[in-house]
């Protein structure tokens, strides 16, 4: 072969290999993955020969093939079936890996567990035209999947994601449909905060006021911190709570998605629904307590220990009869949910109301507690206690280190990652979900686009979160785990906007191979999932697509406006005039002076030459407020 036709047949090679490299976007990223050349077109008989541990797996294939393909597909003996499953001994695949082989024969799965076999039956679906995912038959499409081989096993084995059902109650069909969405990405930890000031939302039989009075308050719309506190009498019409069954309902549709479920029953502080129950646990018994409905009672300045707080929403943890409820709370919650582990909050304790109280005073001289956080760790402990008595492990936030770390719980680590760098270097387990990085009730934008709340956090950050401190041995994290908080959440398609698609990248870093980390190709497959959740009507959030516009102010006071795209190849154009930016407006290509007399600039971003994301109208008062000054 010539030198010029073996050049042009290596670019001819690289050109198909690159155009399959496009069709294979896969979240999070596989382990290993090779592309070939080519496709297998899925017959018009679809024949699906599985094992009879992963039979629900064929039989949810059966069921997607035929809805949306329009072809037949049924479950198969014959070793030449069009999909093959096989159940093998490979340690190297572990618990949740599995191998996925795609050629001119069909496609091949190996794993060892319904685990590995669930995840490649995830790919398999990513690896079709997005509209696999309808539940309308698309008889127009080229059923085709490329050529691959793929060996996937997870980096870590717990990728989480929390879901917060006491601020504002989801039903059973919305926790399930979050669960379908994590199973898709392969996330499997169910972080589920059933209680809270707003809500208590889990049936405990012997105790039933909890969810009598507990689950309830008055209902109110509006921005979360600034609403009307509730008169005694007013109606409880907003909240709800699931019953034993619900849960046992929950629990066991999670085990199909590989999903264990961990209930977090928020103690010390964060107690007020449970308080507004059973009032005589606190250390103002004679208080009229309410569930709390979102109005303000907490001053938050100095936060990190030393928050206090006008109601005292904290359990008294020198009554005897705290334990005794607890006791009953977790010995209940341990026949519901076989996860190991159950949280038990531990986070933001106010402790001004226990530094005034006589019981506490003479605990602290009958146990030798010299501090709050000693007394708050003596509670721990005493916590920790009752779990193990049910055979469960101890997991809480990160204050719980103060005071002292009970001795065999896990950490989960919120306020950065010191916590869970420190509680690794003592040899407990840890789970990291730092708010800097991970939590997703964070705005993904722009504030004046998105409203703002405590603070903004871009996909880009969440996807550069390395979960491993340096210093720290790898064996202690368990993993990554991303938390949306519910304050400012009023209905599931909410929820699913703040969710998505950042929690693409807490999976990804969750999952895949530290060295495999690319933002460029990483952004340009979450673009690729977009068809994806449009076609499951799934609300997710464009902000990637939204300049993060920054200003300055020079020597002479004067206002410079400057734009930075998440993204690569977009382009902003821009208006200070109040008229509406388009393709003809400014194109922003470096500083812009912004004159005195401007009350607004307008933004809109575009892609290959089309308008995309949202409209920015940001008022000359945020610019200015988000000024550095030049010196």
């Amino acid at each position: 072969m010539s030198l010029k036709k073996f050049s042009i047949f290596l670019i001819a090679s690289l050109t198909i290999l690159t155009i399959n490299a496009q069709k294979v976007q896969l979240i999070p990223e596989p382990s290993s993955l090779q592309i070939g050349n080519g496709k297998f077109i899925l017959p018009n008989q679809i024949s699906i020969q599985v094992p009879s541990v992963f039979e629900a797996i064929g039989t949810e294939m059966i069921t997607r093939f035929k809805t949306v393909t329009g072809k037949n597909a049924s479950l198969s003996n014959q070793k030449n079936a069009s999909i093959r499953f096989e159940q093998v001994q490979d340690k190297a695949l572990g618990k949740e890996g599995y191998q996925l082989t795609v050629n001119e024969k069909g496609i091949l799965v190996k794993a060892q567990t319904y685990a590995g076999a669930l995840y490649a039956w995830q790919s398999i679906l990513q690896l079709c035209p997005p509209a696999i995912y309808s539940n309308q038959a698309q008889p127009k499409i080229v059923w085709s999947i490329p050529f691959v081989q793929i060996k996937d096993t997870p980096r870590f084995e717990w990728r989480g994601f929390m879901m917060d059902v006491s601020r504002h109650f989801f039903t059973v069909a919305e926790v399930k449909k979050m669960m379908d969405e994590m199973a898709m990405y392969k996330l499997n930890r169910l972080h589920f905060h059933l209680t809270d000031d707003q809500g208590w939302r889990v049936e405990i039989k012997a105790l039933p006021k909890l969810t009598q009075v507990g689950a309830w308050r008055p209902n109110r719309i509006g921005k979360w911190h600034n609403i009307t506190k509730p008169a005694s009498e007013e109606p409880k019409t907003y909240g709800g709570f699931y019953t034993q069954e619900d849960i046992k309902d929950l629990v066991a549709y999670a085990k199909t998605k590989n999903i264990e479920i961990m209930p977090e029953i928020d103690i010390p502080g964060h107690s007020m629904a449970f308080l507004a129950a059973y009032p005589q646990l606190s250390t103002t018994p004679n208080y009229p307590y309410q569930v709390n409905a979102g109005e303000e009672f907490i001053d938050w300045s100095g936060l990190n220990g030393h928050i206090t707080a006008r109601i005292d929403n904290n359990l008294d943890p020198s009554k005897k009869e705290v334990y005794e409820y607890l006791d009953i709370i977790f010995g209940e919650l341990a026949t519901l949910f076989p996860f190991e582990y159950m949280h038990m909050g531990g986070d933001e304790t106010a402790k001004n109301n226990w530094a005034k109280s006589d019981d506490i005073k003479a605990l602290m001289q009958r146990e030798n507690l010299k501090t709050q956080d000693e007394v708050q760790s003596y509670f721990v402990r005493r916590v920790e206690k009752i779990m193990q008595s049910k055979g469960k492990k101890l997991m809480g936030w990160d204050e719980i280190l103060e005071g002292g770390l009970a001795p065999e719980a896990a950490v989960m680590s919120w306020r950065g990652v010191k916590g869970g760098a420190e509680a690794a270097r003592q040899k407990h387990p840890v789970v990291m979900s730092p708010s800097s990085h991970n939590y997703l009730d964070y705005y993904q934008g722009e504030a004046t686009a998105e409203g703002s709340v405590y603070a903004g956090l871009r996909m880009k950050k969440t996807y550069s979160f390395e979960p491993v401190p340096e210093g720290v041995e790898e064996k202690y994290i368990l993993g990554n785990q991303g938390n949306l908080w519910s304050e400012q959440l009023q209905n599931i398609r909410n929820l699913e906007y703040m969710a998505w698609p950042r929690l693409m990248a807490i999976a990804e870093v969750a999952w895949s191979p530290k060295k495999s980390k690319d933002w460029e190709r990483f952004s340009k497959k979450v673009e690729s999932h977009f068809a994806i959740l449009d076609t499951l009507k799934i609300k997710y959030a464009k902000s990637i697509y939204d300049p993060i516009v920054t200003t300055t102010l020079n020597t002479k006071g004067e206002l410079y406006a400057s734009m930075e795209g998440e993204l690569n190849g977009l382009d902003f154009y821009y208006t200070i005039d109040e008229s509406m930016p388009d393709a003809y407006s400014n194109h922003f290509n470096g500083p812009i002076l912004i004159p005195e007399d401007v009350t607004i600039l307008r933004v809109i971003s575009y892609q290959n030459g089309k308008p995309i994301g949202k409209l920015l109208n940001i008022p000359i008062a945020v610019l200015k407020q988000r000024a550095v000054k030049v010196l």
